[in-house]
């Protein structure tokens, strides 16, 4: 018995992955926990292929993850420096 050969579809995920950027750009603002969520879910979609648009959606999944990364952290600076417990850990 001669096994039949089964092709496989190549999923297109460039576009998904620059959807996702864009919604991780939105979320970082609003959520920056979010944002790198999405960010991370958008640089592993674009990675799976070498298109133009897939080198965009890197770049903003990029900018993303910096934006998130910077408000998330700016985010815990302010809410420890502002706390009545910041007495506690030394940040007063």
């Amino acid at each position: 018995m001669k096994k039949k050969m089964v092709k496989k579809e190549k999923i297109n995920f460039e576009v998904p992955a620059f959807v996702v950027g864009v919604i991780a750009i939105v979320e970082a603002i609003f959520s920056p926990l979010l944002g790198l969520v999405f960010g991370v879910i958008g640089l592993v979609f674009s990675y799976r292929q070498k298109t133009v648009l897939s080198k965009k959606a890197k770049r903003i999944n990029w900018v993303a993850l910096v934006l998130s990364a910077v408000l998330f952290a700016l985010t815990l600076i302010l809410t420890f420096k502002s706390s009545q417990f910041a007495g506690i850990f030394g940040l007063r």
